[in-house]
């Protein structure tokens, strides 16, 4: 989809959708989630990686579900937030947890889903725009935008240190190779200090 992506995780027991792509989307997700046999009532949580409208435009249809979007839970009239505290993840299964991006948005989360078949999955939302961004940092950086460059720098680099395939926020899944993990780790907004120096 032009306007982003949105990722189906089933496991056992739950169903997952990550980012629920722009309100004008919402035909193409019913019946993307309708040919996968999903319906909107048969998705248990929601994850939204960060509250831009082309992320969160159809948490409307998911009425039963959990909703998590950046750093902030509500299932019904139940609202809490997710502190990630110590560093620990939101835990939806043993192999499915949400760990705080931030950089983007300082509110951004990646789901981190482990599977026999591919390995480490990241969904990052606009942590990663598409795999080009690797190659051309200004895709990341100036076109799709940065709160914070140089965290978002550091939340990438944590990715790539931890994932075999990304979905990104704009592109297709893509295969995480160690060329782009030490030409990412070259970077300098990932070494200079806190304040610019």
């Amino acid at each position: 989809v032009a306007n982003g992506t949105s990722t189906l995780v089933r496991g056992p027991g739950f169903n997952i959708i990550v980012d629920t792509l722009s309100a004008w989307d919402r035909d193409f997700l019913v019946e993307s989630l309708a040919k996968l046999g999903v319906s909107c009532d048969e998705i248990n949580y929601v994850v939204c990686t960060h509250g831009h409208s082309d992320h969160i435009g159809n948490l409307n249809l998911f009425q039963r579900a959990t909703h998590i979007i950046g750093t902030t839970v509500s299932s019904g009239d139940v609202y809490q937030l997710c502190t990630f505290e110590n560093n620990e993840p939101y835990r939806i299964a043993t192999d499915v947890q949400i760990i705080p991006t931030p950089g983007h948005t300082l509110t951004d989360v990646s789901v981190v889903v482990k599977t026999a078949k591919l390995g480490t999955v990241a969904i990052t939302g606009d942590l990663f725009e598409k795999e080009e961004d690797i190659e051309n940092p200004k895709l990341w950086k100036e076109v799709g935008g940065s709160e914070d460059p140089q965290q978002q720098c550091k939340s990438r680099q944590m990715i790539l240190d931890v994932a075999d395939y990304i979905i990104p926020g704009h592109g297709p899944m893509f295969k995480v190779t160690e060329e782009m993990r030490d030409k990412h780790a070259g970077l300098f907004e990932c070494h200079s200090s806190e304040d610019g120096d």
